[in-house]
């Protein structure tokens, strides 16, 4: 089995025989310590499952010399993003391999892409018969030694801006190939009056045990300035920290807690489909979370005022990352300016998500309804409405998102994010299916 860096791979094909079964790609510079008999066993396995891809489970060597586990998820039809996790060392079918690269040739992609065309070149080779290995086979240099909560914005930091509209490019032409781009032309218009509505907005706040932050939250909501009425929602998940007693404290008739009992077993998304359903929420459902706060009094009247001009069935504005005294850290504001209203809908399948604050028309959530889980669920609930519907942005700051030592995403094991990761890997093939089928598309790419 040859061994190929994959920088090399468009320079080295020729090299690649009739007699050559499968080729393994390096796709980094680091070392690689293969254990004894590996390279036998990932042969072995890609002949008895008949795989076209393989990857497997690696070790990662710590500047201390002490090796930890770093496992990998199974890749799903929908498993999008650039940053997909299948180490530094991939197994191809040497045949699928040259086929994949020709169809590259003929296209004039070799070597307009960032990466050097990788991302293009995977999505088109685990396009059939992917397997992820769950054994732990080799052992690498770990490089990247930050937290969760540090990774998750490297795709909308200002400074990786050229290298994700060349992932955005890449993918682009992958949906066309497969005929399934969303145009938007053929997105559809909402009607803002279908209904009539208590109010004009509610902002939705789901909570458990959150009683430090949750006040904050409501005061912020309460203090916005709007010609139109407005309520508070908020859903307390049988917290038992004193949250719910701080909210009943709260003296304003337009705030309303909604009670949730540990037994309804409702994860984030459904103490939102909670509050939709509810006969007191607005035309307008505004998101906010129970630890952040609104940048100004007028950023519900700015949503709305949105919604209005764009007549869209969702907006979703700017953030800025503070700690928990409101003092920026990090990237700063996140604005995702790498939205654009002709190909954003089809971008946001690559991305790890679209922003905040996310606000949506309430007849179209309630047809939709989130998902009962706690992470991806407003991923799911966009997705599904950039398919159909337009999106409105508002790229001025709306919003402080407050990272602290009690956020649920702020230092996570390999473990929960290769959770987090298959879930939103899931929400992207449930899409992607379902935009193949309204393209009358097909992936299968042989």
């Amino acid at each position: 089995m040859k061994l190929i860096r994959f920088k090399d791979i468009y320079s080295l094909v020729g090299e690649i025989a009739d007699t050559d079964s499968y080729i393994m790609l390096q796709l980094d510079d680091r070392e690689v310590t293969f254990d004894e008999n590996a390279l036998r066993r990932i042969e072995q396995l890609a002949v008895q499952c008949k795989a076209k891809f393989i990857y497997c489970n690696y070790r990662e060597k710590l500047p201390d010399g002490s090796v930890i586990l770093h496992p990998v998820i199974d890749y799903q039809r929908g498993s999008f993003r650039n940053d997909f996790d299948f180490g530094p060392v991939v197994v191809v079918d040497a045949t699928r391999l040259l086929s994949c690269i020709s169809l590259i040739k003929e296209r004039d992609f070799e070597g307009t892409f960032a990466d050097g065309g990788w991302y293009l070149l995977r999505l088109y080779l685990c396009s059939d018969k992917v397997q992820a290995i769950p054994e732990y086979l080799y052992t690498v240099e770990r490089v990247d030694h930050r937290k969760s909560g540090e990774k998750q914005h490297d795709y909308v930091d200002p400074r990786n801006a050229d290298y994700q509209k060349s992932m955005e490019k890449a993918f682009t032409c992958y949906l066309q190939h497969t005929c399934a781009l969303v145009n938007a032309a053929d997105l559809q218009d909402v009607d803002l009056e279908e209904e009539e509505f208590p109010v004009e907005a509610s902002v939705i706040i789901p909570v458990r045990n959150r009683v430090r932050t949750v006040g904050d939250a409501v005061a912020s909501a309460l203090s916005q300035k709007a010609d139109f009425p407005f309520n508070v929602l908020v859903v307390d998940n049988d917290s038992t920290d004193g949250t719910r007693e701080l909210l009943e404290k709260i003296d304003d008739p337009r705030l309303y807690v909604i009670k949730v009992d540990a037994s309804e077993n409702l994860g984030i998304g459904g103490c939102w489909n909670r509050a939709l359903l509810d006969e007191r929420c607005g035309r307008f459902a505004v998101q906010l979370d129970s630890d952040d706060i609104y940048s100004s009094p007028d950023t519900l009247r700015k949503i709305v005022e949105r919604f209005r001009s764009d007549n869209c069935a969702m907006v979703i504005g700017s953030y800025t990352l503070t700690d928990f005294d409101l003092n920026p850290t990090g990237i700063g504001l996140i604005d995702h300016r790498e939205w654009t209203d002709e190909n954003g809908m089809n971008n946001a399948l690559r991305i790890n998500g679209l922003g905040a604050p996310r606000a949506f028309f309430t007849p179209v959530a309630r047809q939709i309804l989130f998902p009962n889980v706690s992470y991806g669920e407003d991923y799911a609930m966009a997705l599904r409405i950039t398919r159909q519907y337009r999106l409105g942005r508002i790229f001025d700051n709306l919003y402080f998102c407050r990272r602290w030592e009690g956020n649920s995403d702020a230092a996570l094991s390999i473990e929960q994010t290769n959770v987090n990761n298959r879930y939103k890997d899931f929400v992207r093939t449930v899409e992607y299916q379902a935009r193949l089928k309204a393209g009358i598309g097909e992936d299968d790419l042989d």
